[in-house]
């Protein structure tokens, strides 16, 4: 096995008495507690006799010294594919990236290529530290094939680590802008429900009783009344899978364009005109603390072009 570099750490006061992992994670900020436990249990980590420490619950003794072998990351499973991305931000930690409609972010059954995650291995090759020990794009959040407009990605295991606590705890901010049928009365509010798999289509996601699924919360405003539509902001304070599509249809205002969760409605002979194929959604802004320099951070992404021609085509 080659090695990418070899570190050693030693355990401080402050330490003393605590689990191996969280000791070396704490000592070396550039690796995750997860990549360290996998290091310990794949025999990497040597205490001070050169001997393997296998345990991740070890407890340490200050002045102790350990040292960790960190393979070179793996090549990831995906292939890198040239495909142009529109690239907001980056630094060596991490990417920004405003997707465009119709780019799966992850390979899956059905989109084994093409993907978001393939452009990234090309545009990053040797960039990335490895994630987990494999040389991949972290990707902490996702949106939707059809739904357009900016998503981070981390390039190294502490950003993953940092963006993926971010989102955990709801401090990321994520602003859409959808276009509805009908017009929300009232025309702010919030949607606070459960979301899990529909009993009836498992493709689909569904409000559901109190302890079924996942608890989700959307703030939503209104921003432009339109022929028999609206421009709505919606803002997520959770971060289910299609939660502003559930949610909207949930009030009886579901996206224009939705193939899933409308049912067409009185705007389909201009869906068709216009050859809008998707739901009407943009993800417009992103804003969080950046995972290593702390410093916070905001990007907006302008209305995409398709939608603007379907806004400029329902103003009353």
């Amino acid at each position: 096995m080659r090695w990418e570099t070899s570190i050693s750490a030693e355990i401080t006061p402050a330490l003393h008495g605590a689990r191996l992992d969280r000791a070396l994670a704490a000592l070396l900020p550039d690796l995750s507690r997860e990549r360290v436990k996998s290091l310990i249990l794949a025999g990497h980590v040597a205490g001070p006799d050169g001997r393997p420490v296998g345990d991740p619950a070890f407890k340490v003794k200050a002045a102790t010294v350990f040292a960790l072998d960190i393979p070179q990351p793996a090549p990831a499973e995906a292939i890198p594919q040239a495909i142009d991305l529109v690239i907001p931000y980056e630094d060596t930690h991490l990417i920004v990236v405003d997707k465009p409609a119709g780019m799966v972010v992850h390979p899956a059954a059905g989109n084994p290529d093409g993907t978001l995650v393939n452009a990234l291995l090309h545009h990053c090759a040797g960039q990335l530290s490895g994630i987990g020990g494999v040389a991949r794009p972290g990707i902490v959040h996702r949106i939707d094939k059809d739904t357009s407009g900016l998503l981070v990605v981390a390039k190294t295991d502490q950003a993953h680590e940092g963006l993926a606590r971010q989102f955990k705890d709801h401090s990321i901010a994520r602003r859409y802008l959808a276009i509805v049928n009908g017009r929300p009365a009232p025309p702010a509010g919030t949607v606070d429900t459960w979301i899990g798999r529909s009993d009836s289509d498992r493709k689909k996601m569904a409000v559901q009783r109190e302890g079924r699924g996942k608890h989700a919360v959307t703030h939503y405003r209104t921003l432009e009344r339109l022929d028999r539509a609206a421009l709505v902001e919606c803002r997520l304070e959770t971060g289910r899978t299609h939660q502003v599509r559930v949610h909207m249809a949930h009030l009886g205002h579901s996206l224009l364009g939705d193939p899933v969760y409308s049912r067409g409605g009185q705007h389909k002979a201009l869906l068709g005109e216009l050859g809008f194929r998707r739901q009407a959604l943009h993800a417009a802004y992103l804003g969080f603390v950046h995972p290593v320099t702390s410093d916070a951070v905001s990007f907006e992404s302008p209305i995409t072009d398709d939608m603007q021609q379907l806004f400029s085509h329902l103003c009353v």
